[in-house]
């Protein structure tokens, strides 16, 4: 039986006012789920409120509570993150309680975000840059939520050299190793031969054409020296690690 709704605003607030944010989401997420069993974008938008719903703030929680959850759990810096960006929003009491319902709701990755995303390619780089700065808030970008954001940055026409640039804008400083790091990714642009906008397959097939001519297998089969197939292996090599890096930075497999 669904509780009345002066009687869940009522828990909502003492849960926000007594409960320690690490805790916060996972509760609000069981209440959600089991309490309101929400199924559906229509049926969240309608529990959230008009206000949430008219400025698009209940879409940014839901990507970032997916983001949070997408290495199976919700650290708190997950949670301290959301609730820098509620700040970052100026929410008010209840612009908070309704991002954190949104948050709890994306940790379930139940919804669909391909059509709510098309709808909102107006304010993507917001969307995308709250996204980078969930998810390198622990310091590192897991491969799971890099696939995230460059599948939501394609659905909101964003390039990924442009993804790029926002992902280094929010990576950690740490001197030499970011330039380095930096110069690595340029140097396998360069040894593949692809631009930092290239498509996947194209990519890909760059790879492939570069791999089938340096491979030491082909060289030793049509007679070259030991010292052109110790260099072709050297170059192999080079190859795999580059096409890594780029694959990883791209965020495709």
């Amino acid at each position: 039986m669904l509780w009345p709704a002066t009687l869940l605003g009522a828990v909502v607030g003492l849960v926000v006012a007594s409960i320690p944010g690490a805790m916060l989401g996972g509760l609000l997420g069981q209440v959600l789920d089991r309490r309101l069993r929400l199924q559906s974008w229509g049926a969240l938008r309608e529990r959230l409120g008009g206000r949430a719903e008219s400025r698009d703030e209940w879409l940014l929680f839901i990507l970032l509570g997916r983001l949070a959850k997408s290495g199976g759990r919700v650290l708190p810096a997950h949670i301290k993150q959301a609730q820098a960006e509620m700040q970052r929003l100026g929410l008010d009491v209840e612009g908070q309680r309704q991002a954190i319902a949104a948050f709890a709701q994306g940790k379930t990755g139940r919804y669909s975000l391909r059509a709510p995303l098309r709808r909102q390619r107006g304010r993507s780089e917001a969307l995308l840059r709250a996204c980078w700065r969930m998810a390198w808030v622990d310091g590192q970008v897991a491969q799971a939520e890099r696939e995230l954001i460059m599948l939501w940055g394609k659905w909101l026409q964003v390039s990924a050299a442009v993804q790029a640039q926002l992902s280094d804008t929010y990576a950690p400083q740490q001197g030499p190793l970011v330039s380095s790091v930096s110069n690595a990714y340029q140097h396998a642009l360069r040894l593949l031969n692809v631009n930092a906008e290239a498509e996947p397959a194209q990519i890909k097939q760059a790879y492939r054409r570069l791999l089938s001519r340096h491979h030491p297998d082909k060289l030793a089969g049509s007679g070259a020296t030991p010292e052109r197939v110790r260099e072709a292996t050297e170059r192999t090599r080079e190859l795999h690690q580059a096409y890594d890096l780029i694959r990883q930075r791209h965020g495709f497999r």
